[in-house]
């Protein structure tokens, strides 16, 4: 008797074959990594769950044009990235509000923790926080392909090839869209930044106030009477 989990290909060949709970639990494998992806993808919950639920309605449909010549990982955020896409390209607008708060989501790459596991300290909790929201609400403001490479890419943690699998485009496409992408969220972030860095940001100290202080103007000594006799201003 085999008690070995099936695998993702096994699963999803199961389900072709007509097993009515073999996608569910591929879904269920997988579901954090993709509605991780989603989110971040589309800028919101509501959007996301909508581009989610698209993406699986597809793949659910189109489970038997899956060819094997990628992971069914793979196969499976391709078609939820492009079902994102496909609702951004639809509304025709950029979201450019901030993303939520949990958005690390379990088994997502992109978890930050303490080396410990201890709490971090309140204040560097709460500047950390303030420059994830700034990150996060610039990349919703990057074109739809450059802000689904650098998630995949630099938040997901996908190698490049994978990622051009995903996208159904060339390497060189993945790396144009994450350089473009990251130079667009550099110059962001630093306008942000610089114009809303918190108090006590080490990387936006606060003036001191004495260097703030205009530099006092020595007065012009007044003439005594004695050098006035030598010489001096009368």
């Amino acid at each position: 008797m085999n008690d070995e989990e099936p695998t993702d290909a096994e699963l999803l060949a199961a389900h072709v074959a007509g097993d009515p709970d073999a996608f569910a639990r591929l879904f269920t494998r997988h579901r954090d990594r993709l509605w991780a992806v989603a989110l971040r993808t589309m800028g919101n919950p509501h959007d996301a769950a909508d581009g989610l639920q698209d993406g699986l309605i597809s793949a659910y449909r189109r489970a038997e044009s899956f060819r094997g010549d990628a992971a069914v990982t793979t196969w499976l955020h391709r078609v939820v990235v492009n079902a994102c896409l496909d609702r951004i390209r639809a509304a025709k607008v950029r979201r450019t509000e901030a993303l939520p708060d949990d958005l690390d989501e379990p088994g997502g790459r992109g978890s930050v923790r303490t080396a410990t596991g201890d709490r971090e300290d309140p204040e560097q909790a709460a500047i950390a926080d303030d420059r994830r929201r700034a990150l996060l609400a610039a990349l919703a403001t990057l074109p739809a392909e450059q802000r689904a490479a650098l998630v995949l890419v630099d938040m997901e943690g996908y190698a490049v090839a994978e990622v051009a699998v995903m996208l159904d485009c060339a390497e060189g496409t993945v790396k144009s869209r994450c350089a473009r992408g990251r130079e667009r969220l550099a110059r962001l972030l630093r306008d942000r930044l610089a114009a809303t860095g918190p108090p006590g940001d080490p990387a936006h100290p606060e003036p001191d106030a004495a260097a703030t202080r205009p530099i006092p103007v020595p007065p012009k000594p007044t003439p005594t009477s004695s050098n006035a006799g030598e010489g001096g201003a009368p």
